[in-house]
């Protein structure tokens, strides 16, 4: 499902460079399920000069933050009956306990991980969440996010496609990954939390 969406999508925003970018980066914050580090990626390993990395990271980031107010609003104003429509239960369950449990720094583990940002914002402006702490907490994970995928493929691009090449790499990245992903997904598994959060009335 998501493949086919995705496609088109990046088809088209890659025609328009960094103004792309800064399309999907805002929609899907806000709506849209594409994530912008299929465009980052790319743009990251084709840029040539440091300006270049600096202003992909740049428009990733502040696109992103700024298009999460979008869906700051759709949750402030279509309520919880429109994040009902739109999210999975229990994607709605573990975010709203995310935000419960861990508050401000909720936010910053949904910006910075692949946990979906839109619906976050949609659960923060359902809950009124402080908008200023909202759009901090954001900065700062999409900064950390959409910058070290920049460095890591801006400086080290070639190298890092070396070592995809190599089998050791994927033995060494399967192991790490099953040592993370069991405490990870138990974690994960662990915010379904039927109870359900009180919002404010519109």
């Amino acid at each position: 499902m998501l493949e086919r969406i995705s496609a088109p999508v990046l088809e088209w925003a890659d025609g328009f460079g960094l103004l792309g970018l800064a399309i999907v980066s805002a929609s899907e914050a806000a709506i849209q399920p594409v994530p912008p580090d299929l465009l980052v990626i790319p743009l990251a390993l084709d840029s040539e000069s440091y300006f270049g990395l600096f202003a992909i990271f740049f428009v990733a980031t502040l696109s992103s933050v700024l298009g999460s107010l979008g869906g700051y609003a759709i949750g402030m104003y279509g309520g919880r009956p429109l994040i009902d429509r739109l999210a999975k239960p229990s994607t709605r369950r573990k975010i709203e306990e995310l935000t419960s449990r861990y508050g401000d720094a909720g936010v910053f583990i949904a910006a910075v991980s692949p946990i979906p940002y839109k619906v976050l914002a949609w659960i923060a402006g359902a809950g009124r969440m402080d908008i200023r702490t909202f759009l901090l907490a954001g900065l700062f994970g999409r900064s950390i996010r959409f910058g070290l995928e920049v460095l890591v493929l801006g400086f080290w691009g070639e190298e890092f496609i070396q070592m995809l090449e190599d089998p050791v790499f994927w033995v060494a990245a399967g192991v790490l990954s099953i040592a993370a992903f069991v405490p990870i997904s138990s974690w994960w598994k662990g915010l379904d939390n039927p109870g359900e959060l009180q919002y404010e009335q519109n």
